[in-house]
């Protein structure tokens, strides 16, 4: 079976992450699978045995979702614009997939939708259509408008087999955060969380004991380091270690750096995960990857939820959280170095929590629904 997977990030790198780990369950399954990427490369995540195709990217201007910058910084015009589609469009002639999914579109990236449906488009008028699937994880930033989830719920109805929701669904349903009609709730296939397995411990025990910061692969975790660079200060007994993220993390530690704090500056290491498992306590916002590593880890952590722009979907998820030993939420107009202090030391109090409890299984599981719905082909 052939499967081609069209993501594009435009913030941070989860959604890109997310597409990979569905790469490589369909890759281990004997399947041909291809993720082609539209946002700037991550060179933090791990790619090594992925057939990636990299789009002309792009990025948002900060939160603005609607102002798309290209590679040069310049605001995406039409030509640049039309090179992606075509490029994406091109990807799918040459591979001829049995199994299309799109990630988060309809349900997101509207600011993209002339290249989603010349994609779905170009599908539905294959010699032989392939299954065609969306992927969204556990919580959607709600819709602004009504309307909005009409227009998507159009756009299933017209070009979709089925939509692979990434969650738990005794944890979380997709009413939690987005409005499900029953044409929608037809479509809708519960996959478990999408997470890589579990990483396990740290050959080196690297981050023992440690604070461990970190912020994905955007500029906004910005005020979440400052404060962290703060909060270091008033604990110097609890080593501190920031893990920054991004292209330009050189230029931005070296920023950082004059703060004078005793945290320890580094750029986001591929070993992070295993680094949770010895970790005193995490700090970080609260992502769909994010969450997984630490539900998985069983690492005391403190959120503070990206809400920015009107932004929810962090906010959501970690209010889902807050009951669980061990979580902490700090909302970022109350995040300060001593209310961030005060959050660590809560953690590193409470009882300890139980690593897993949860489905993880989610990229297995979309495999096994994808070759169901393509009939078994080869």
């Amino acid at each position: 079976m052939k499967v081609l997977i069209a993501v594009t990030h435009l913030l941070g790198t989860g959604h890109l992450a997310r597409a990979l780990t569905l790469a490589r369950a369909f890759s281990a399954a004997g399947h041909q699978v291809q993720v082609a990427s539209g946002g700037f490369p991550a060179p933090q995540l791990n790619i090594d045995g992925i057939d990636l195709v990299q789009l002309p990217p792009l990025r948002s201007d900060g939160v603005n979702f609607t102002r798309l910058l290209a590679e040069d910084g310049s605001l995406a015009d039409e030509a640049y614009l039309s090179r992606r589609e075509n490029a994406l469009c091109s990807a799918l002639h040459a591979m001829q997939p049995d199994v299309l999914i799109t990630e988060l579109y309809p349900f997101g990236r509207r600011s993209l939708r002339k290249e989603f449906l010349a994609l779905l488009d170009a599908a539905h008028a294959m010699p032989r259509r392939p299954v065609i699937l969306s992927s969204i994880r556990d919580i959607l930033a709600p819709p602004s408008k009504p309307e909005k989830a009409v227009k998507a719920d159009a756009v299933i109805a017209r070009f979709y087999d089925a939509v692979l929701v990434h969650s738990d669904p005794a944890a979380t349903k997709l009413e939690a955060s987005w409005p499900v009609s029953r044409m929608l709730a037809a479509t809708l296939r519960y996959t478990g969380y999408v997470a890589p397995p579990a990483a396990g411990l740290h050959p080196e025990k690297a981050g023992s004991g440690e604070v461990l910061v970190s912020a994905g692969g955007g500029s906004v975790g910005t005020p979440l380091y400052q404060a962290a660079l703060k909060a270091a200060k008033l604990m110097p007994d609890t080593p501190w270690r920031l893990l920054v993220g991004g292209s330009d993390a050189g230029r931005r530690i070296a920023e950082f750096a004059k703060a004078g704090s005793p945290a320890l500056l580094q750029p986001a290491r591929k070993d992070f995960r295993q680094m949770l498992s010895h970790a005193a306590a995490s700090v970080s916002m609260c992502g769909y990857n994010t969450a997984l590593d630490l539900l998985q880890a069983g690492t005391p952590a403190v959120l503070i939820p990206f809400d920015a722009g009107n932004e929810a979907e962090q906010g959501l998820r970690a209010a889902s959280l807050a009951p669980l030993n061990g979580v902490q939420v700090l909302k970022t107009a109350e995040l300060s170095a001593e209310t961030l202090c005060a959050a660590v030391k809560a953690v590193l109090h409470a009882p300890p929590r139980v690593a897993g409890g949860f489905r993880f299984d989610g990229a297995a599981r979309s495999v096994k629904i994808a070759a169901e719905l393509a009939g078994g082909r080869e």
